[in-house]
């Protein structure tokens, strides 16, 4: 692979063009000296992941991307960073499925080794080569299958005291899969060898699998389950398992990741389903919504929400919480109530003449906010955002509002 001055300085020259003009242009064109597929690939890759890898790329400008795949499965260095804080300084580390190394590179920074197994042999490449240019000395590279690296380190003894693991999310023909047993590895089937080489597993999963059943497929192993996302969406579950230490009631820890910095919430699943739901009047204008982070959404600790900040529930289902008061301390947006109208055909007439522009969103009401946006004839976007949610009496509720912005800290 090309890697030579005039590569990146060509790079630099173009990068903000188009990449699909620039390979219309330079089809058929490489030479020994230059390879442009490859220079395209790169603004392309720098276009699309400039954001996510921005600390990466600004350590290491000359950094390659192997394909343009490698950068969206890849994960970012905000997330990264979120992973290399749950590993204890001087470690020794193994990610057993690379992929581009970014946390491979971010674990580096305070492990003592890192071990990154990859099997494809492009990004075998490309990791060796960005490793050397952000300096890390204390990376190990292994190309090939990490089962059968698996089975070899625990023949020859080989222990970390953390071994991270993001498997494969989807089947052979591109489907995806919500049980952790049906992911590339399989990490049920992994887990008593497993066992023999680390002391700690840290497994990267979907956002999509079932926190419940992944507690209850692993059993007492199981430390804590961190469901990490940003303000705007749930990234990843996050499952720790520690072989050494069994626990009858893993954490389940909720974080919302921003510039502002982290919000945070923990609690076991005894503790939620003990609590009630708490019923309180009926929504009024004057008062507030409260819209948990996604990873709180996914989490299903509404009742823990509601009794921890003082709110009410609509119902078990809904899941949302109101409050005539507004505590800018919950980990999740607030939506001042304007008006509150039941579900209606003369309700609709009048929402549309007054609220032509509006943001929809359903919470167990029947229809997709896709089919309530069509029905009310409102167009998407503006300020006001329109709810409709089922009430404690089962009744369908329209409930105009407005998000309260502020900074959170």
């Amino acid at each position: 692979m090309i890697r030579s001055n005039e590569f990146f300085k060509w790079i630099d020259l173009h990068a903000k063009k188009d990449p699909s003009a620039l390979r219309l242009k330079y089809a058929g064109k490489n030479s020994p000296e230059m390879d442009y597929g490859n220079a395209i690939t790169q603004i392309e890759c720098r276009r699309k992941f400039g954001t996510k890898l921005s600390e990466t790329l600004a350590a290491f400008p000359e950094f390659i991307f192997p394909s343009i795949l490698s950068g969206e499965q890849s994960t970012s260095d905000l997330l990264a960073q979120f992973h290399t804080d749950l590993i204890v300084d001087k470690s020794a580390v193994c990610d057993l499925t690379a992929g581009l190394g970014i946390d491979a590179f971010h674990f580096c920074q305070k492990a003592k080794t890192v071990t990154a197994v990859e099997i494809d042999n492009e990004r075998v490449e490309a990791i060796r080569y960005n490793a050397s240019g952000l300096g890390l000395d204390n990376l190990e590279i292994v190309a090939g299958d990490c089962r059968e690296f698996i089975k070899e380190a625990a023949a020859k003894g080989f222990y970390f005291d953390y071994v991270f693991i993001d498997p494969a999310r989807r089947s052979d023909d591109g489907k995806r899969v919500f049980a952790l047993s049906d992911c590339k590895p399989d990490i049920i089937e992994l887990l008593p060898v497993l066992s023999k080489i680390c002391c700690n597993l840290i497994i990267k999963a979907s956002p999509m699998l079932d926190i419940t059943h992944c507690i209850r497929t692993l059993g007492n192993i199981t430390e804590s389950v961190i469901v990490l996302g940003t303000q705007t969406e749930c990234k990843e579950l996050v499952i720790v398992i520690n072989f050494k230490h069994e626990t009858e009631s893993p954490i389940i820890r909720c974080v919302t990741l921003s510039n502002n910095g982290t919000a945070e919430i923990s609690f076991t699943l005894s503790e939620e389903n003990i609590l009630d739901i708490r019923s309180g009047r009926p929504l009024e204008p004057g008062d507030y919504i409260y819209e948990p982070y996604p990873s709180v959404m996914k989490s299903g600790a509404f009742n823990l929400l509601a009794n921890k900040f003082n709110l009410w529930q609509f119902s078990a289902n809904t899941r949302l919480l109101y409050s005539d008061k507004c505590d800018n301390s919950f980990p999740g947006s607030i939506y001042s109530v304007i008006d509150v109208q039941p579900y209606a055909s003369k309700v609709i007439k009048r929402l549309n003449k007054k609220y032509p522009l509006a943001n929809i969103a359903t919470r167990n009401f029947g229809v997709n906010a896709d089919i309530l946006r069509a029905r009310l004839g409102i167009k998407d976007g503006g300020n006001v955002k329109i709810y409709g949610y089922t009430d404690e009496n089962n009744d369908r509720i329209l409930a105009v509002t407005e998000k309260i912005n502020y900074d959170k800290n």
